[in-house]
């Protein structure tokens, strides 16, 4: 570090994102002009694994060749909803899913299966586990990414996926700091504020970061909340240094990487700006700062950093003792010799089924038992539409109620997102002569209209089953005689595994890790 230069070391606080599946020339020279040494992969980047490992290798090639370093890429997999890579690798069950099964081990093995896949296509940052509790039913964000709604239960598989992750070849971190599980606003869209006091936040929402640090997670994310009794002034958990260096550095001792989450997402950009959000990051104690979607903001940032160096705003000793952990966690990780047959290999899919089975949760039975779908069954669902900029690209080929219908005969039909008093009445006339409704949700408990449409079939003298298809608060307070079954993602691993469960092939033994819902 003693030979680097000032531009250098700016560029080594840098992630960045970029489009398309190779390296574009803006990027080229972001990281030739302005030695940007970290990057950030999303689906947009990923077409296959080959691909993905060729464009790793060459990202750490410029890299090298450019800042004399290796490069920290990273990337969002944490599983179910959350997962950036395609259907040639074996992703595991979102948190919720993995935490459902009472069995911490099998949060090791998603964290050993996600990290080992990455490290041998190149990557060797999964920004993932989530170490949010879910206590809040309304989050639009968090939810089943979420291992549960008390800080125990997150504790406890958190901790377990990040042992796994790192066993697995990858540095993690554990996210987002303070907390973002007791909000009802999705920070990327606004700026949300939880009004807990320090007694309240250490209870709950501290609790699994301090787990995390006693567990030896490498790296912190922090989130963009306002939390007024830890900081007074009107600026989030990222840019505070009340929280960022007295709260998670001195008090509660954590010696690794803090990472900002994205500063282009609305709570920074529409209330600070991304260049002004990212310099007050680093004053804070923020090692590494995000601009996922813009290397523009990423030029920018380097140069405002360089003029508040030069003026003292920012601290020089500071900026050397970041530099100089970041380049120690870089030299610990090391590349993977695994060949990238690994990766969705069959011993891989095997294990995520068999997870994916573990968290099933038939949440409630009426008295005489789970019905046979009988001869003509009718299903019903809308498709998986995108509630939040954070999970995956709304995918169309899915279609819960065509896929249901292909392996178990019956009547299939595609229902609005948010029905209609009509739309249902429609739907409703639609169920004559079947022996058998099973629907899903997706966000039921906020789009308000698919758990009206449950409520008009369990009118009707036929067995309704509901599957909620994310959250599983799309359950409570549906009526007695409607069989409820938590299933926490909408993609074909969870469909295959109702569909056994309709056939009786699969017990669902998975248990709701929510108190809300009686777990």
């Amino acid at each position: 570090m003693l030979n680097m230069s000032l531009k250098q070391k700016i560029g080594q606080r840098i992630v960045v994102g970029f489009p398309g599946y190779e390296i574009p020339a803006e990027l080229e020279s972001l990281v030739k002009e302005h030695y940007v040494a970290n990057f950030i992969l999303f689906s947009e980047n990923i077409r296959d694994k080959s691909q993905a490992k060729q464009l790793c290798a060459d990202l750490q090639a410029l890299t090298l060749r450019h800042t004399g370093t290796s490069a920290f890429i990273t990337i969002d997999q944490e599983g179910g909803i959350v997962s950036r890579l395609g259907s040639d690798a074996a992703v595991v069950p979102s948190a919720m899913c993995i935490s459902a099964s009472g069995n911490p081990k099998n949060a090791y093995t998603a964290g050993y299966i996600t990290g080992s896949e990455l490290a041998a296509i190149g990557v060797n940052f999964d920004l993932a586990p989530n170490m949010d509790v879910n206590s809040n039913a309304a989050n639009p964000v968090i939810g089943v990414r979420s291992y549960g709604d008390t800080p125990q239960t997150v504790s406890i598989y958190g901790t377990e996926m990040i042992r796994g992750l790192m066993d697995g070849g990858v540095l993690c971190c554990a996210k987002h700091f303070p907390g973002h599980g007791d909000t009802a606003i999705d920070s990327h869209l606004s700026l949300p504020l939880v009004d807990k006091t320090v007694t309240e936040l250490e209870a709950c929402e501290l609790a699994p970061f301090r787990a995390a640090i006693a567990a030896e997670v490498p790296a912190i994310m922090t989130t963009h909340i306002l939390f007024p009794h830890l900081e007074p002034k009107e600026i989030p958990a990222t840019m505070s240094r009340r929280i960022i260096t007295d709260l998670l550095k001195e008090q509660m001792g954590f010696e690794g990487l803090v990472l900002s989450d994205c500063m282009m997402m609305q709570a920074i950009q529409k209330f600070y700006g991304t260049v002004n959000g990212m310099v007050q990051a680093i004053h804070a104690g923020v090692d590494l700062v995000f601009t996922s979607h813009s290397m523009a903001f990423a030029k920018d940032a380097c140069i405002a950093i360089e003029e508040n160096l030069h003026s003292g705003m920012l601290s020089m000793e500071e900026m050397d003792a970041s530099v100089q952990k970041i380049l120690m966690y870089k030299a610990q990780v090391k590349p993977s010799t695994a060949s990238i047959d690994l990766v969705g290999c069959q011993e891989h899919r095997n294990q995520v089924k068999q997870l994916m089975n573990d968290g099933m949760s038939v949440v409630h039975l009426p008295e005489t038992g789970l019905p046979a779908i009988g001869s003509n069954p009718l299903f019903l669902g809308c498709h998986p539409f995108r509630p939040t900029i954070a999970s995956n690209p709304e995918d169309f080929s899915i279609s819960f109620p065509t896929l249901m219908q292909a392996q178990l005969s019956g009547d299939a039909i595609a229902t609005p997102v948010d029905p209609t008093d009509s739309e249902i009445d429609d739907i409703t006339l639609e169920t004559k002569d079947h022996t058998s409704i099973v629907i899903g949700t997706y966000n039921g408990h906020i789009k308000k209209g698919q758990l009206q449409l449950v409520h008009a079939l369990a009118t009707l003298d036929i067995p309704v089953i509901c599957i909620a298809l994310r959250n599983p608060y799309d359950l409570l307070d549906l009526p007695q005689n409607v069989v409820t079954i938590a299933a926490y993602q909408y993609d074909k691993l969870s469909i295959d595994a109702i569909v056994d469960l309709l056939k009786g092939k699969l017990t669902a033994a998975g248990k709701l890790p929510l108190q809300k819902l009686g777990g």
